[in-house]
């Protein structure tokens, strides 16, 4: 579909609308690129670095956000801004005032604007945040079906809700993510969600493939949306109504890529000479050329759809239904700048005597450029601020803060003498599935395909799939015996994806984001083979850069996998828990752990200054400790405790994580006997402790009070010149940096390479995670 076929001439009212549009777009633009010049060649320079900044892809957009934001969007609306475009957006809130100049004068500096939008850096209102392409187009799409979840569970009103809206460039078509979230949002029957193309067919490193041109509209269009390509603005459309105007159509729409922006740049008389020896004879050109000097050439030239504030408002107003909907808006890169159009012109930046002759053609007094309405007068000034002050976004209500859930004060400890954490986890969930506790009614499980290999199907058959059209379980109708009893309804729990992490890990973000977007919280919680962690990991990192709240459940892991593999063996995950803000990881070995973690989990899911949580479980069943009280439980949460206490001034101790506790264990009692006082330290939380013992080993630098962090205060029971065996089933730089915190010798045990196929006593031996390599650590710390 295009907007090029049938629109109406404009009334006066749409005309004067038009009018005040296109002024707030050359504000707009010219604030960006002001903003950007600012960081760069004004403000003093102390490291000697360039500060960076996107003039051109900032141009490119100025006109769409000018038409979605003082036009059609909405108050419930939700928009993920393309990153190189975030000067724009800071902008559009100076002009509503809800940013500062001391904050644009500061743009990518400490304390000021952000490089690209974000929701935890910005002050002002950031839907989402963007900077890795992609993602941040995709995550609209699983934010629309969040929406319709609670919108099934009765957590959210129909007329409460809002569309999804990602202005994404061009470039970001070539990320793999994109096409996997249209299959998923298919398969959900994806509705109120927008994307808005900056179709300026430049990007990095080069002009975009033209044969590209309609294979988008294809391939959106088989997945269900509709496509509204916008290519022509109003000048073009006029100009092909005159003798030999569909010739020039007819040119523009073959002309390649690379053509068209070495034409732009070079501007009217490069144009000129062009089409003249293209085609001047054809009947009508000749007049139509001279009817245009060179200045106006270049403006007819240029005129694409995502420039004219007519053709995107009646884009926008044309869409009236829930049917997703892509808009590909046809730009100039760097439009209305001296770089528009240049190959170079992605980081390139204007120099001073360009910035300046931006300046004077706007009637922009030196001294005024921060002003909002500089060099307009007063009556159009006060016009822009009406419209401004008037439209919707202006009425956005501040975010949610949405009220707690309550979590029970303990989980219940799945029974069982031996059993797997992987396996006490599904119990815990089944369990809480079966109860009436609010804590149950809002957690939102989801998985890529792996819900049964992960533990989670006993919940999911206690609580059901989410679909919005509801599908019996045609097996369970024709009484075939299964253990899965998945019969999809609105009221379901699970929402079901495919093999995708990417998908998955977005998902977890849109869920985690709930209680601020929509003001009702939700709490999700993930499966997730543990090696394929790294296969969504720049999701992981997105949606813990943006404050998702969500529960990541990695497991199986290791090389305990066994039988499985190399390619399904994770070693680095433990590093990844550990390195990752915004997420705090843990390794339990019991089944007491697991269920005093996850409640703590829920917890610190919804607490201020809280995070996500990542739980690295194990298929292997291990014989489960008795307790004799509950003195463990506050180190757990820690991030260790003895699990059995050493001695006053021990000589050794043993250091485990995970699956790896009966050969820690086994090893203990082995060399108990000849190394009185020995200790073992349950460590179920590298990445806990060494938080703690950073955050104290800063503190006199942040002028607060050294105190001693909880791994001090447990090596503190060994002797100074003790050694210690650090053992894991995952990267030994997990634990070995526990010789650093008293300066006790290490002997790090783990698994820094490939695994391989074998049953467990093979591979526990090929890769020295035995009982006998760990006394055999042991002892090199005594030789």
């Amino acid at each position: 579909m295009t907007t090029s076929s049938a629109l109406s001439s404009l009334n006066p009212a749409r005309e004067e609308k038009v009018a005040l549009l296109t002024q707030i777009e050359q504000r707009l633009r010219w604030l960006s690129s002001w903003t950007v010049h600012n960081a760069n060649n004004l403000r003093e320079k102390r490291d000697g670095l360039k500060v960076g900044g996107h003039q051109a892809s900032c141009a490119s957009m100025t006109a769409i956000m000018t038409a979605l934001y003082f036009h059609a969007l909405r108050p419930k609306d939700k928009v993920a801004v393309k990153p190189h475009a975030g000067p724009v957006l800071h902008a559009i809130h100076y002009l509503l005032d809800q940013q500062t100049r001391d904050k644009l004068e500061a743009f990518r500096g400490l304390g000021g604007v952000q490089s690209y939008p974000s929701r935890t850096k910005d002050t002002i209102p950031v839907d989402f945040s963007t900077g890795s392409v992609g993602l941040g187009v995709a995550v609209t799409a699983f934010s629309s079906l969040v929406q319709d979840y609670l919108v099934a569970h009765a957590h959210l009103a129909e007329k409460d809700t809002g569309r999804m809206i990602a202005l994404m460039g061009d470039a970001e078509l070539d990320e793999g993510n994109i096409y996997e979230c249209l299959i998923e949002g298919y398969k959900h029957n994806l509705r109120n969600c927008w994307w808005i193309v900056d179709y300026n067919r430049q990007s990095l490193d080069a002009t975009t493939a033209d044969r590209m041109f309609r294979r988008f509209d294809d391939i959106f269009e088989t997945c269900g949306w509709r496509v509204v390509t916008l290519k022509h603005g109003r000048l073009q459309r006029e100009a092909f109504k005159r003798p030999g105007g569909q010739a020039l159509a007819d040119w523009i729409e073959n002309c390649p890529n690379a053509d068209f922006a070495v034409l732009t740049y070079l501007g009217g008389a490069a144009w000129r000479e062009r089409l003249t020896k293209d085609l001047g004879h054809v009947a009508g050109i000749a007049d139509l050329l001279a009817d245009h000097d060179d200045s106006a050439l270049a403006r007819l030239m240029t005129n694409l759809g995502g420039h004219c504030i007519e053709t995107l408002l009646d884009a926008f107003d044309s869409v009236t239904d829930d049917r997703p909907t892509l808009f590909i808006a046809y730009t100039v890169k760097g439009y209305g700048l001296p770089l528009a159009g240049h190959k170079d012109n992605h980081s390139g930046m204007m120099n001073t005597a360009q910035i300046e002759g931006l300046r004077a053609e706007l009637g922009i007094e030196p001294g005024q450029e921060w002003d909002k309405w500089a060099g307009l007068g007063d009556n159009l000034a006060a016009r822009l601020e009406a419209l401004v002050k008037d439209s919707p976004i202006a009425r956005k209500a501040p975010e949610h803060r949405a009220p707690a859930v309550p979590v029970p004060a303990r989980l219940p400890v799945p029974e069982g003498a031996v059993q797997s954490t992987q396996a006490a986890f599904g119990k815990v969930l089944y369990d809480l599935a079966k109860s009436d506790a609010p804590l149950a009614d809002r957690i939102v499980t989801t998985a890529p395909d792996v819900t049964q290999t992960t533990n989670l199907g006993a919940f999911v058959n206690q609580r059901g799939l989410f679909r919005r059209q509801e599908l019996a379980d045609v097996f369970q109708k024709a009484h075939i015996p299964s253990a899965q009893k998945w019969a999809a309804t609105t009221a379901g729990q699970h929402i079901e994806l495919g093999i995708a992490e990417n998908n998955f890990f977005l998902m977890m973000t849109a869920l985690g984001l709930a209680a601020p977007h929509f003001g009702t919280r939700l709490l999700p919680v993930g499966t997730v083979y543990d090696p394929f962690i790294a296969r969504g990991l720049d999701a992981l990192n997105y949606g813990c850069y943006q404050d998702a709240r969500f529960l990541l459940v990695g497991t199986p892991s290791g090389i305990t996998l066994a039988g499985e593999g190399g390619a399904h063996q994770s070693i680095n995950t433990p590093l990844i828990g550990m390195g990752q803000p915004g997420l705090e990881s843990f390794e339990p070995a019991f089944a007491d752990e697991l269920a005093l973690l996850m409640g703590w989990a829920f917890r610190h899911m919804q607490a201020d200054g809280g995070s996500s949580v990542y739980l690295r479980l194990t298929t292997r069943q291990i014989e489960q400790q008795s307790r004799p009280d509950d003195s463990w439980e506050a180190g757990t949460i820690a991030g260790a405790y003895w699990l059995r206490e050493p001695a006053p001034s021990a000589k050794a101790a043993i250091a485990y994580s995970g699956a790896v506790a009966p050969e820690a264990l086994a090893a203990w009692e082995q060399l108990t006997d000849d190394i009185p006082g020995l200790g073992l330290l349950a460590v179920t939380s590298p990445d806990r402790l060494h938080r703690d013992w950073s955050a104290a080993r800063a503190a006199r630098w942040h002028g607060g009070t050294r105190q001693p962090s909880h791994i001090e205060t447990l090596l503190e029971s060994l002797a100074p010149d003790a050694g210690l065996v650090t053992v894991l089933d995952g990267s030994p730089a997990a634990l070995s940096w526990l010789g650093g915190v008293k300066g006790h010798r290490v002997s790090p045990l783990g698994t820094d390479r490939f695994g391989q196929t074998g049953d467990l006593i093979d591979l526990y031996h090929t890769y020295r995670l035995d009982q006998e390599a760990i006394v055999e650590a042991m002892a090199e710390l005594f030789l």
